[in-house]
């Protein structure tokens, strides 16, 4: 098995190649995104800048950006540069699946508190998102927790509007999340509203999904999602004792833990479709120089972490007896080209798409991943 030299990126990794020392092009793209957005002293300068359009965008209005939150390290870290180092009016905003952590209920109420920022929360309808998340997990495609994700956007994008803001921090870093391999993960409304006519039991009601024509308009009127922590010296782990020092902010165990079903998705992930994201979070912090190569590689040798008490939540949640949990995972493997999405329309919609990424409408990732 042939593995890259500087991350721990395999050649079983869809799209990967490596050059003549060894390197693979996924370390190649990091470095091209970390030349893109600087840190130290000029990312200071671009976070600064940042912070002056958004304040001037947000002139006479109660709040000048929104901030998703959940409990999460990258999250919190955001609320205390967006409300402290960037000077804004922040109101932070929440899309509650119903399947948050104790550890992460706690960590926005008291982030939120001694920040005095606001929060609003879009409360899912439990019923509702078990019968979808029980359908996601029956298609048998690996992004079962995509209805996370899509929700999330949606509720952000729903609050920028109710507040009049046209700016959406997001608490993503690419230096500690990495870079998805190609070809892993896919999803879009149509792509959910498929599975659910195939496997669900009842009709999308309440779920934010992103719909094409809803998020077109979005983007057109010009509200932006920005990256702060694109442009921070961010080391998660001197974060999580900054965290835990100055508000009181507890670990939650592990990437994405604050969340027992995106949790279960990635134990799935490894054990079912054979594709470990500690890799690529762990492959990230070594290239950032957060990680050694070698501390990194015994991590992966232990066994994803699976609360033996999550197992009996997702049968009793999704309505699923021992024989069908068993069953499903058993299935056989199935992606989004078995099921009608956007993807075609995404790749049509290519020049606009360019023109969206290049004014801040959508992320770079997008634009790769769906349009090219």
């Amino acid at each position: 098995m042939r593995v890259c030299t500087r991350c721990i990126y395999d050649e079983t990794v869809p799209g990967i190649t490596f050059d003549e020392k060894g390197v693979c092009n996924y370390c190649d793209l990091q470095d091209e995104i970390d030349r893109q957005y600087p840190t130290g002293a000029e990312g200071e300068k671009r976070l600064q800048k940042l912070a002056d359009e958004i304040k001037r965008a947000g002139k006479g209005r109660q709040y000048d950006c929104v901030v998703g939150v959940s409990g999460g390290c990258d999250s919190s870290l955001l609320l205390y540069i967006a409300k402290v180092r960037m000077g804004l009016r922040p109101i932070a905003v929440h899309f509650d699946n119903t399947w948050n952590s104790m550890t992460a209920v706690e960590n926005i109420e008291i982030m939120l508190n001694k920040l005095d920022i606001p929060l609003w929360t879009l409360v899912m309808d439990n019923e509702e998102f078990n019968d979808l998340a029980a359908a996601m997990f029956k298609s048998s495609v690996p992004e079962i927790d995509a209805l996370s994700d899509i929700g999330l956007v949606t509720t952000l994008y729903i609050a920028a509007e109710k507040f009049k803001v046209k700016y959406i921090l997001e608490g993503h870093s690419f230096r500690t999340e990495g870079i998805t391999p190609l070809g892993w993960l896919y999803f879009d409304a149509k792509y959910i509203q498929d599975i659910n006519k195939k496997f669900g039991t009842r009709k999308i009601d309440r779920y934010p999904n992103l719909w094409l024509r809803r998020w077109m308009k979005w983007m057109i009127v010009g509200i932006k999602r920005v990256r702060p922590l694109y442009y921070v010296d961010y080391n998660k782990e001197e974060t999580k004792k900054f965290l835990s020092k100055e508000f009181g902010w507890k670990w939650y165990g592990g990437h994405h833990m604050e969340n027992r079903f995106c949790a279960f998705n990635h134990w799935l992930f490894s054990t079912k479709f054979n594709r470990d994201f500690r890799n690529v979070e762990l492959s990230a912090l070594v290239r950032s120089g957060q990680m050694t190569r070698e501390k990194a590689l015994e991590e992966m040798k232990k066994p994803p972490y699976f609360p033996s008490e999550l197992k009996d939540e997702i049968k009793k949640r999704l309505g699923l007896t021992e024989e069908e949990y068993e069953r499903i995972l058993k299935s056989p493997p199935r992606s989004e080209k078995d099921f009608k999405t956007y993807h075609r329309t995404f790749k049509i919609l290519r020049p606009l798409f360019w023109i969206l990424y290049k004014t801040d409408r959508v992320t770079k990732s997008f634009y790769v991943k769906y349009c090219k």
